[in-house]
């Protein structure tokens, strides 16, 4: 028998695991012991068959696929989706498994099985439903395909599809208070000089305003720069004054949050500047927020469990919420959000679509978004915008089946930062405009490079020569020296003792941190050469080699020195720290010797550094190097985006994307091989979910 002949009766034949129980069982622990599958997802597949008589084998893998999936952020499993890619289901490694006598991938599990042969298994009445219910699977057909979540996910996505369509619905009470002609007014004192561009777009910030008043719902997208702070703040007026206009005697009681400590903080510093500038009475004013505060402080959240203290029996006191890099939270936590919002109040959320997702499941801001380039606007929609910024919408954006959604959703279109003389601004252009395949647009990538070629100022590339070119090392040097140099030629006279100068230390610690904001140094993957894992400990390796900070090989490893930075990853509210900041390790004098404390700021003007011992930071990470994901919410003057020298699962547009736009003056991209960045642009995240109705 010839080799094809032999490949075409293995094809032919199904596999013993999918209809044998024990052999898929056996399969998924071979599975677990390569890390192709969780610990997780073998027990839910235990548990499952102990609990049902007479499981189909398909039915326990399906389960087993759409747990797995969700530590890929997706909700659900799509089965159309899987059996056209099989492998994309397990965590695989990049280069595949060169273990000898690997067990059978997906591609070879599924090579025979069908999308309706799959779709019959999944009946079974005590382990799957189609929608209420306590089974703890659930299936939902579409056209082409199936859907199957773990019950929770399920709810999720259905709480939140009721909860924005509620929102969406038109409120009898808000259109009352929602007059066109005092819009109108209310947006010029606002936006007293209406931009229009010689393209005929409209001034999309006002525009976003006059959108965000017509619903309890609304979204406003828009890149780095756009001014999406600068327009919710508009915003957040302009609701304020419809309401004092129809019942002076209560004004909206109004809040505003972010995902991480980080992003709040951010926000924060920004927020207040935004309220001051604002063209309207001192009386008006007061009547917005400046504090931001985390979603989990907004709610409440309860030490080691899932709960808070603010859910639908007892609804948060607010009219109006305000959520920040919304693109950042999953689907647990939006669903915690709509379910303690007052049934009348607004939800606005703000971001970029195009950014990563969250770590967790879920994709909302992107899937809400999924239309918003296009605008989609009905004819009233296009007519009140006319009505109240005085501007017509071109007709590109006007649709007469656009849908509810669509009527409030706002993408800011212009970048106030990024201009055309900019390289940051271009690139970002040229890799979000990219095609999901490179066989789809060649010349998307060619025009990627063309960017890097242009010789633009705030733009340079760097392709490395191996692992241990010194390229990299002098970029990291230079980069981290201005902050170490500020570190020690701004401390304060050691004879000042830190209990009694506080002020002079925090002022010393302030100039620092911003120091440190400089320059970012940010990573795909955690592990590796190329990881920041590997990168913190080689970089303060060479930070001590060039005599810029002063540890021994074992606090360089494992302990703490005057220079290192951290970042906080995980929550800890006693500490009154946040997930995502940053603080620096500094020498103090204290008690007739010299102690360490680690600086972090507090966001509190009258004292605006936190000091905090470190024997008690338990959850912080050495911060030369920072992934892709751990920078959203955060800007630094120079980024160095470095890309590793092999393709990875987490390597796509949307990470080079995200990587490109925390940079705010400069950016370094490095590529640690050749042809790694026209792999990465093309490919797209696509999480699987069903509130946009994707398949």
């Amino acid at each position: 028998m010839s080799q094809s002949q032999t490949t075409e009766l293995f094809i032919q034949t199904p596999h013993p695991a999918l209809g044998d129980t024990q052999a898929l069982l056996a399969l998924f622990e071979r599975w677990v012991a390569r890390g192709w599958l969780r610990d997780l997802d073998r027990a839910l597949v235990r548990f499952l068959d102990a609990e049902a008589d007479n499981a189909p084998p398909l039915l326990l893998l399906g389960a087993a696929l759409a747990s797995h999936q969700l530590g890929h952020g997706h909700v659900c499993l799509d089965l159309a989706a899987t059996l056209a890619a099989p492998d994309f289901a397990l965590s695989l490694p990049p280069e595949g498994d060169d273990v000898a006598d690997p067990p059978a991938l997906p591609s070879e599990l599924l090579a025979t099985l069908t999308l309706p042969d799959w779709q019959a298994a999944l009946a079974h009445p005590t382990l799957i439903g189609e929608g209420a219910g306590n089974s703890p699977l659930v299936r939902r057909d579409a056209e082409h395909t199936t859907r199957l979540y773990l019950r929770r996910y399920w709810q999720y996505e259905q709480t939140l599809r009721d909860e924005i369509d509620h929102r969406l619905a038109p409120d009898a009470d808000a259109e009352e208070t929602l007059d066109a002609d005092v819009t109108r007014q209310a947006l010029e004192t606002l936006f007293p000089t209406t931009e229009v561009s010689t393209t005929g777009e409209p001034d999309w910030q006002k525009a976003a305003c006059a959108l965000a008043a017509r619903r309890r719902f609304a979204v406003i997208t828009g890149g780095p720069g756009t001014g999406k702070t600068t327009t919710v703040v508009r915003l957040l007026a302009l609701l304020q004054t419809l309401q004092l206009a129809h019942t002076p005697e209560r004004a909206l009681r109004m809040r505003l949050a972010a995902p991480t400590g980080k992003a709040a903080a951010r926000l924060n510093e920004s927020i207040a500047n935004q309220v001051d500038g604002l063209p309207v009475a001192e009386s008006l004013k007061a009547d917005i927020p400046v504090e931001v505060t985390t979603l989990h402080r907004l709610l409440g959240a309860r030490p080691d469990t899932r709960h808070f203290r603010h859910h639908a029996d007892n609804p948060l006191s607010l009219d109006v919420l305000v959520i920040d890099e919304a693109s950042m939270v999953d689907i647990e936590m939006m669903t915690a959000v709509l379910r303690a919002l007052p049934a009348g109040a607004r939800l606005l959320l703000l971001g970029d679509k195009d950014q990563l997702a969250s770590v967790e499941a879920g994709s909302i801001l992107g899937d809400l978004c999924r239309r918003a380039e296009a605008g989609h606007y009905l004819p009233a929609t296009a007519q009140w915008l006319e009505e109240t910024t005085g501007q017509p919408l071109p007709a590109a954006y006007i649709d007469p089946d656009g849908q509810p959604l669509d009527q409030a959703i706002a993408m800011l279109r212009k970048s106030y930062r990024f201009d055309a003389a900019s390289g940051i601004g271009q690139l970002a252009h040229a890799v979000n405009r990219s095609p999901e395949s490179l066989s789809q647009e060649p010349s998307s990538q060619t025009q990627v490079r063309n960017v890097l070629a242009h010789g633009y100022a705030d733009l340079r590339h760097l392709v490395l020569d191996g692992e241990h070119d010194r390229a990299l090392t002098k970029l990291v040097l230079d980069g981290y020296r201005h902050y170490l140099t500020v570190m020690a030629e701004k401390r304060p006279d050691s004879a000042l003792d830190f209990a009694d100068h506080g002020e002079t230390y925090g002022g010393w610690a302030s100039a620092v941190l911003d120091a440190y904001g400089h320059f970012q140094l940010l990573c795909a993957v955690r592990k590796g050469p190329w990881g920041v894992e590997g990168l913190n400990r080689q970089i303060a390796q060479a930070l001590r080699q060039a005599k810029l900070i002063n540890a021994a090989d074992a606090a360089l490893e494992h302990g703490w020195y005057a220079g290192r930075p951290v970042l906080v990853t995980q929550n800890d509210y006693g500490l009154k720290l946040m997930n995502g900041d940053i603080g620096i390790t500094l020498a103090v004098p204290e008690a007739g010797g010299t102690r360490l404390r680690v600086a972090f700021p507090s966001g509190d003007p009258q004292r605006p550094i936190r000091w905090v011992l470190p024997s008690r930071l338990h959850a912080v990470d050495t911060v030369f190097a920072m992934t892709v994901h751990k920078s959203q919410g955060s800007e630094f003057r120079h980024t160095a985006l470095l890309l590793p020298s092999s393709i990875s699962p987490v390597l796509t547009r949307e990470l080079v994307y995200t990587g490109i736009t925390r940079a705010r003056h400069w950016l370094t991209l490095i590529e640690a091989r050749r042809g790694i960045l026209d792999s990465a642009v093309a490919r797209q995240v696509v999480r699987v979910s069903g509130l946009s109705g994707s398949s």
